[in-house]
C-alpha cells in the first residue's frame, strides 16, 4: 500500500480501497521508444573516411593549373605541373561514461543498464548532429566545447581557413583569392567569383524570414562557381513562412486571357495547360521541392540561417580513426557502467558546394 502523493509513474488502482492504494505503471516501453529530432547528417553532408593513423589527417585536392598554348613548328611547349590544395582535418577523441549503481539494478523494475546505454547512444547522435550542423551553417554563436566558430557575411576567407582558430573550416568567406581555395571557373572573373562568397545577408532581418529571391540568388552564385544546387535546408519557422507564400495563388484565380496588361489586369491564364504555376498550386509542390531543390525541414537547422547545397559533391569530410567503442567500466563504490569513446575529425573541404543565407538580428 502506498500513501504518498501520486507522481508521474503512479496511477490510482481501479480496485483500490478507500485508503488510496496505488500501483506503479510500467513505462518502460514508452521510455525506450523516446526519440529525438533526427537529421541524418552523414548521409547528407559528409564523405566518411577511415584511417589507421592517429593525429591530424591531410586531404589533398587538385587545382586547375594547366593550360594549352600555341607553339611554333618544331618547338616544344613549356612543361607545366599540377597545383594542389591541402585540407588538414583535426582528429580528436570524444567519450561518454555511463554509470549505474548495483542497487538501481537490483531494485528497479526496468533494465537500468539497457536504458542508460540507449540514452548514451542517443547522446552520441545528438553530439554529432549538433557539431556538423554548426560547422555547416557557421552557427551564429561560437561553441567552445565543439570548437566551432561564428561565421557571418563579413567573415573573411583568411579567418575561415586559419587552422589554429577555426580547425573545422567553412564555405567561402569574403576576399577569397585564387591563391587559396577559390578556383577559376569558365570565363568568370575574379571579381565575379569573389562576389559569390558563401555567406550572404538575407532580405529580411527577423529570424525565420525567407524570400524566394534570396534562394534564387544563392543558386545563381553556386552556378557561377561551377556547382548546381540540389538541396534547400530550412528550419520549421522558415518552412511556415514559405507556406504562407501560397497566398499568391489567389492572385491568379481571376485570370483571364482576354485582359490586357495595358489596363493593369491579371493576364496569367487559369487554364492548367497554360498556367505555369498550376501544377505547383494543385499538387502542393512547395512541400517537397522548390525551384527544383529538395526541401529538407528540420529543427536542427538554425532559425537564423538557410542553407543551399550541391550534395552531389559532399561538402564535408568525416575522418574516423576509431568508431564508437563500448567498454566495460568498474569505477567501484557499488557502481557498474560502460565507457563509450570514439576518435574522429570533420571539416568543410568543398567550399563551392554551399551557400548560407543569414537573417535575424543575431545572424
Amino acid at each position: 500500500m502506498v500513501d504518498a502523493t501520486p507522481g508521474i509513474l503512479t496511477s490510482l488502482n481501479s480496485g483500490s480501497t478507500n485508503n488510496g492504494e496505488r500501483v506503479l505503471i510500467d513505462y518502460k516501453e514508452a521510455l525506450m521508444d523516446y526519440r529525438v529530432a533526427d537529421l541524418p547528417v552523414m548521409q547528407f553532408f559528409a564523405d566518411p573516411m577511415t584511417t589507421d593513423t592517429g593525429g591530424d589527417i591531410d586531404i589533398t585536392f587538385a587545382k586547375p593549373s594547366m593550360a594549352m598554348e600555341q607553339i611554333d613548328e618544331g618547338n616544344t611547349p613549356q612543361y607545366q605541373h599540377t597545383k594542389l590544395r591541402s585540407e588538414r582535418v583535426a582528429v580528436k577523441e570524444w567519450g561518454l561514461a555511463v554509470g549505474v549503481t548495483r542497487r538501481m539494478i537490483e531494485d528497479s523494475r526496468f533494465n537500468e543498464v539497457e536504458m542508460a546505454l540507449n540514452e548514451a547512444r542517443r547522446a552520441v547522435d545528438r553530439h554529432l548532429t549538433s557539431q556538423i550542423v554548426k560547422v555547416i551553417f557557421g552557427a551564429h554563436a561560437a561553441d567552445a566545447t565543439l570548437g566551432t566558430v561564428a561565421i557571418d557575411e563579413t567573415t573573411t576567407e583568411a579567418d575561415i581557413t586559419t587552422f589554429s582558430t577555426n580547425p573545422q573550416g567553412g564555405f567561402f568567406g569574403t576576399s577569397a583569392t585564387f591563391d587559396g581555395r577559390l578556383d577559376s571557373y569558365a570565363d568568370q572573373s575574379l571579381t565575379t567569383l569573389q562576389a559569390c562568397h558563401s555567406y550572404q545577408r538575407a532580405t529580411g532581418d527577423d529570424a525565420g524570414d525567407i524570400a524566394l529571391s534570396n534562394i534564387s540568388s544563392a543558386m545563381t552564385r553556386m552556378s557561377k562557381l561551377g556547382y548546381k544546387a540540389t538541396h534547400l535546408f530550412i528550419s520549421p519557422t522558415h518552412y511556415e513562412n514559405i507556406l504562407k507564400l501560397a497566398d499568391f495563388a489567389s492572385v491568379f484565380v481571376a485570370g483571364d486571357n482576354s485582359v490586357s496588361p495595358a489596363n493593369g489586369g491579371n493576364v496569367m491564364p487559369t487554364d492548367p495547360s497554360n498556367n505555369p504555376f498550376s501544377q505547383m498550386l494543385n499538387t502542393g509542390g512547395l512541400v517537397g521541392q522548390l525551384y527544383g531543390l529538395n526541401v529538407v525541414v528540420n529543427p536542427w537547422v538554425p532559425t537564423t540561417r538557410v542553407g543551399v547545397f550541391d550534395l552531389s559533391s559532399k561538402p564535408m569530410a568525416y575522418v574516423e580513426r576509431r568508431p564508437l567503442t563500448v567498454e566495460e567500466a568498474n569505477p567501484g563504490f557499488g557502481i557498474v557502467g560502460s565507457y563509450m569513446s570514439m576518435r574522429y575529425g570533420l571539416k568543410v573541404v568543398r567550399p563551392e558546394a554551399g551557400q548560407i543565407i543569414i537573417n535575424g538580428a543575431s545572424g
